[in-house]
């Protein structure tokens, strides 16, 4: 067990992790000489062609360097200031980026709506969608979902198909946050099944899966790709060193490392689930573990070191990454053991 006041930050978060080999080895083969700038390189256009074929479409793909910013900047594209962001309303969008998107849409409203383990309600969703518009409130002009969710869980698809098209039939636009997208598909959820569900923004998620500062944004819809890399330039993620935010994907993608690192983290979790002794809040269906824990059972575990962050639900969340071992996912446990 950790000592005292030794911290263990393995489990607070996917991004305290290091960056994995295969995109560690791509990022210094990008280092090599001279490339073009702002996203005209060939390792650019590389991992596009990559994920690309992950997800078997001909979207256009563009990288940018912060989760944040790419789903402030997919919304705004997709909602207009007097309207509204239908959301989950314990999604990441709403309650830890800081008001980041209605920041940069100017005004938007992000409308929160009930359903468990963090997938929208169909029926919820419904009621929204029927209600009248009034030039005094801001009428929904596009739906975000995350896929997996803020408390690990994957949408099925045929779940996502319900949201989507009950969204599109009342002509809004679709966003979704694949922060943990990885995790997700090694789940079971196939990202083929993306391109005819009516997403028309995607950002897939880098640095949880592995990478450096890297998020991919995909527009699957490609009349909104139209002066986007002057929507990216007003928003400060057009870098100039486009490669280095492009070249780990290559790496990830092309060994597969993408979905087998993700697919050893979700591992991880179940098995920490399995050893902790505590009843879970949402089921373990990708890397995170949402657990029940008392305040003073949450105080005498920080105590001996380890960090678990309590969410608004009241669960304390355990995130096991692919660097996550098996050895530190016993001590964990043990120490949650030890200090029931």
């Amino acid at each position: 067990m950790p000592q005292p006041n030794a911290l263990r930050i393995d489990f607070a978060s996917d991004n305290v992790a290091p960056i994995a080999p295969e995109a560690m080895e791509s990022l210094i083969a990008a280092n090599a000489g001279y490339a073009v700038s702002y996203g005209g390189d060939e390792y650019s256009a590389r991992a596009a062609d990559r994920l690309r074929g992950f997800l078997d479409t001909d979207a256009e793909v563009r990288f940018v360097g912060s989760g944040t910013a790419a789903n402030a900047i997919a919304l705004t594209a997709l909602c207009r200031p007097f309207e509204a962001v239908v959301a989950h309303d314990l999604a990441h969008i709403g309650v830890h980026e800081a008001g980041a998107p209605t920041y940069f849409g100017h005004g938007f409203q992000i409308r929160g709506l009930p359903g468990g383990s963090g997938r929208i309600d169909t029926d919820a969703l419904d009621a929204v969608l029927a209600e009248p518009d009034s030039a005094h409130h801001q009428a929904p002009g596009a739906l975000s979902l995350t896929q997996a969710t803020e408390f690990g869980a994957v949408y099925a698809a045929a779940h996502i198909a319900r949201l989507t098209g009950a969204a599109k039939a009342k002509g809004l636009g679709v966003h979704m946050d694949g922060a943990r997208l990885a995790n997700a598909v090694a789940a079971g959820f196939d990202p083929k099944d993306l391109k005819g569900m009516g997403v028309d923004l995607l950002v897939v998620g880098g640095t949880k899966a592995g990478m450096s500062c890297t998020e991919a944004l995909v527009i699957f819809d490609k009349v909104l790709s139209r002066r986007f890399d002057a929507r990216l330039k007003m928003s400060g993620q057009l870098p100039s060193k486009s490669r280095f935010l492009s070249a780990p994907w290559i790496g990830m993608l092309e060994s597969g490392a993408f979905i087998e690192r993700a697919a050893h983290a979700n591992a991880m979790a179940r098995k920490l689930a399995a050893d902790c002794g505590l009843s879970m809040a949402h089921p373990v269906e990708s890397n995170g573990v949402f657990a029940h824990m008392t305040e003073e059972h949450h105080q005498r575990l920080t105590k001996t070191g380890w960090i678990g962050f309590r969410n608004k639900d009241g669960s304390v969340r355990f995130m096991c990454s692919w660097a996550t071992t098996p050895a530190a996912v016993e001590e964990l446990a043990a120490a949650i053991r030890a200090t029931a």
